[in-house]
């Protein structure tokens, strides 16, 4: 069957080959005529490549080439006439302006038209075929395809339309996420983001966001690297309230990469970060807060952070923002102070005590309380500041996060109340709010790191003796803590079950108990490993009588 003739690839050659003829008669501007003459005389062969294609006649995007392009090759007829004169009517600056204008414009018709061909989309059949024969997934593959193409070649105007369907099918489920990204659709937004039309930037790095926000495709953003990075900087230091949002929210996902984390310190993100804590959306806040939270984990930007007065900036965040700026803004804190001495003591003189107070009393997940936790025990590891939270009730406070449901914020509890047992008011005190109990029961977690917590925070707390007391009488206790003796259990420290154990084995009956659930055995292991602790701990079970049971077992 004859495919009907196309009406803008007709007018296309006509329009040629009177030009064609024109160029011979040119007399003014001729270096200038012969650029486009070259251009002009690749035209034929993609024309004829476009039109090999059976369906290109239907395909909107090779219709809207042939249809720029013919209105291209009539403003160059206009302008060629004009040239045939030596002394063009036109003045010489705007001709030249006009021609300059002429060669660009045929330089985006080959490109177009070659990235067109190369692509594949003429050789899809129609989009209404394809989604009766084809699975949805494979409908979604094919319009993530044109679209690609179509955000790279033609105007403004149709890579804008391009970009709003875009986002609608990325709205529509992770699953066209994952497809749109298997297509190769970040790179050519990345390249997006630095076009002229603002409208198409700001979508752009709103389609990059929610690509981030998908797990499995961080990966493919991150492999981006600097170009992506440098972007998206620009555009939290220089864009609309939307892009710095939306900006924010990728770059959260990419800075958890501690050599990004590094990269976006080194390029003043830090500085444009924190005026968006100050001053911007409430959400984009919460965003450029959990950025910064990723950043100050990164040893190398703190000192970025100090030079930018940051912490009364978070702190000033933390008291009045949203509840994710808050928990963001703490996080970042808590990040911050975890390995320095003078930034623990600013946090404290900036008003942070009272802001962690706050902010632990409101918080209403598990998430806002592990990072309050958290926060207290970074800063409890300076004595001073120790006993300042100690005189602000955070005790009580703590031991009540021992007994949560959530794993993460009962190891952080137990370390935070290792740091606050300093002294045996504060260990009289934690005994007396009740916090042997939910330590012992600790002893059962899944995790080696929950076991391990939990038999350090004792191995202080049980230094006072009204405390040893309540130990004895827990079921669990005696055991438990013999279990951890077991050597093959790795990473727990040995010397913090022995202690625990040593503490209260000047009871008979405690001793008896210990020997009974086979501490003798695991003992003698660890004696040869030369544990600190475990001989003197042996000898003191093999006093007397029990002995004997040590020879039987």
């Amino acid at each position: 069957m004859k495919l009907p003739e196309n009406h803008d690839l007709n007018l296309c050659h006509q329009n040629l080959s009177l030009l064609m003829e024109q160029l011979s008669e040119i007399q003014s501007f001729k270096g200038k005529w012969s650029l486009i003459k070259t251009k002009l005389q690749n035209l034929p062969t993609q024309l004829s490549d476009l039109s090999d294609f059976p369906h290109f006649s239907s395909n909107t995007l090779s219709s809207d080439l042939l249809k720029s392009l013919s209105q291209t090759l009539t403003d160059t007829i206009t302008l060629a006439e004009t040239c045939q004169n030596p002394n063009p009517s036109i003045g010489k600056l705007r001709m030249q302006s006009d021609l300059d204008s002429i060669s660009a414009k045929l330089d985006q018709h080959l490109r177009d038209s070659e990235l067109l061909i190369k692509s594949g989309i003429l050789q899809e059949i129609s989009q209404e075929i394809a989604q009766t024969s084809s699975s949805k997934r494979e409908s979604i593959r094919i319009q993530v395809r044109n679209l690609i193409t179509r955000l790279q070649i033609g105007n403004s105007e149709s890579k804008n339309s391009a970009m709003d369907l875009l986002l609608r099918l990325l709205q529509d489920g992770d699953k066209n996420v994952l497809i749109a990204v298997a297509q190769g659709i970040v790179p050519v937004l990345v390249r997006l983001l630095d076009s002229s039309c603002i409208e198409i930037k700001e979508k752009a790095v709103f389609a990059i966001s929610r690509i981030s926000m998908v797990d499995s495709s961080k990966h493919v953003l991150i492999a981006e690297g600097i170009l992506l990075l440098n972007n998206l900087v620009r555009i939290i230091e220089s864009g609309s309230g939307f892009a710095k949002e939306k900006a924010c929210v990728a770059l959260q996902a990419l800075s958890f990469s501690k050599e990004n984390a590094r990269a976006i310190g080194s390029r003043g993100g830090i500085s444009s970060l924190l005026e968006i804590c100050e001053g911007g959306t409430p959400g984009s806040q919460a965003f450029a807060a959990g950025v910064l939270r990723n950043l100050a984990g990164v040893a190398e930007n703190r000192l970025n952070f100090v030079e930018e007065n940051a912490v009364s900036v978070l702190i000033g965040l933390a008291d009045s923002g949203t509840a994710l700026a808050q928990e963001n803004a703490m996080g970042c804190l808590c990040n911050l102070v975890s390995e320095d001495e003078s930034l623990k003591i600013l946090v404290v003189k900036e008003g942070g005590v009272q802001c962690l107070k706050n902010f632990w009393d409101g918080a209403s997940s598990s998430q806002s309380h592990e990072v309050a936790v958290g926060l207290l025990r970074n800063l409890a590891t300076c004595r001073p500041i120790a006993e300042v939270l100690v005189s602000e009730g955070f005790i009580p406070r703590l031991v009540g996060m021992l007994s949560g449901s959530v794993s993460g914020v009962r190891i952080v509890a137990a370390r935070a109340i290792y740091e606050l047992a300093f002294n045996m008011k504060t260990r009289k005190e934690m005994g007396e709010v009740g916090c042997i109990p939910p330590l012992v029961m600790m002893f059962d977690g899944k995790a080696v790191e929950e076991r391990d917590a939990a038999v350090k925070a004792l191995s202080l707390v049980l230094l006072y003796a009204g405390n040893r007391r309540v130990f004895r009488k827990e079921e669990r206790g005696i055991e438990g803590a013999v279990q951890l003796l077991d050597p093959s259990i790795q990473n727990l420290e040995k010397k913090y079950p022995i202690s625990v154990l040593l503490s209260v084995s000047q009871s008979k009956r405690c001793r008896k108990q210990m020997v009974d659930v086979g501490a003798c055995v695991l003992l003698q292991k660890l004696v040869g490993m030369e544990i600190e602790g475990a001989k003197k701990l042996l000898e003191s079970l093999g006093r007397g009588k029990l002995w004997d049971m040590f020879g039987r077992t």
